[in-house]
């Protein structure tokens, strides 16, 4: 049995991708996910933590994927290793605005077991191509802690420029915390182009 077999309970082996690289795809939340889901996080809370907080119980697990799936400001992705189909992490885009702002803001998070693999490099740049072609997003922004070393890295990695510093930014575990942003937009990548 592969690592994320043991996880899963309810979700197709035949799983259509939104996209796919060399080892991941990508794909959105399910409910059925979230047995193997809040396994994962609860294995990865001391690399998530301060930094984020995924939820570990079917409950909360329900209610968030729930926003992602139902809700016209969110998009919720799964980044799945395609050998196995097991979940190597998330990326959301929240926030998300539409009109002549077409802009998300992107929050993600590896699981212990893909840390460090460059699964979520390859993950991130999907993700990113499906924002800016499916969805017609034409700006995606990260907001990162600045001790946050590995998503900062992950955001330069995949192209993101540093525009700026917001002191007390976000409430998270607790407090206001400082915040880097990141943003990248459709111009700045390869081949990118202005409008839709």
């Amino acid at each position: 049995m592969t690592p994320g077999a043991a996880y899963r309970c309810g979700v197709s082996e035949n799983v259509r991708y939104l996209a796919v690289g060399p080892r991941v795809g990508i794909r959105h939340f399910t409910l059925d996910d979230g047995p193997e889901f809040t396994a994962r996080a609860r294995e990865s809370k001391s690399l998530h933590q301060p930094w984020l907080f995924p939820p570990t119980t079917s409950t909360a697990y329900a209610a968030y994927a729930g926003r992602l799936i139902e809700g016209p400001t969110r998009a919720g992705f799964l980044v799945c290793e395609r050998e196995d189909g097991g979940i190597a992490g998330f990326i959301n885009i929240n926030n998300i605005v539409g009109g002549g702002f077409a802009c998300g803001a992107l929050g993600y998070g590896a699981f212990a077991h893909a840390a460090g693999r460059g699964l979520m490099s390859e993950g991130l740049g999907l993700v990113v191509e499906y924002a800016f072609g499916a969805m017609g997003l034409h700006r995606l922004e990260i907001n990162v802690q600045p001790r946050n070393t590995a998503s900062i890295a992950l955001a330069r990695r995949c192209g993101f420029r540093l525009e700026g510093f917001s002191p007390d930014f976000l409430f998270i575990d607790g407090a206001w915390r400082d915040h880097e942003r990141w943003a990248l937009t459709t111009e700045m990548r390869p081949g990118g182009r202005a409008g839709r």
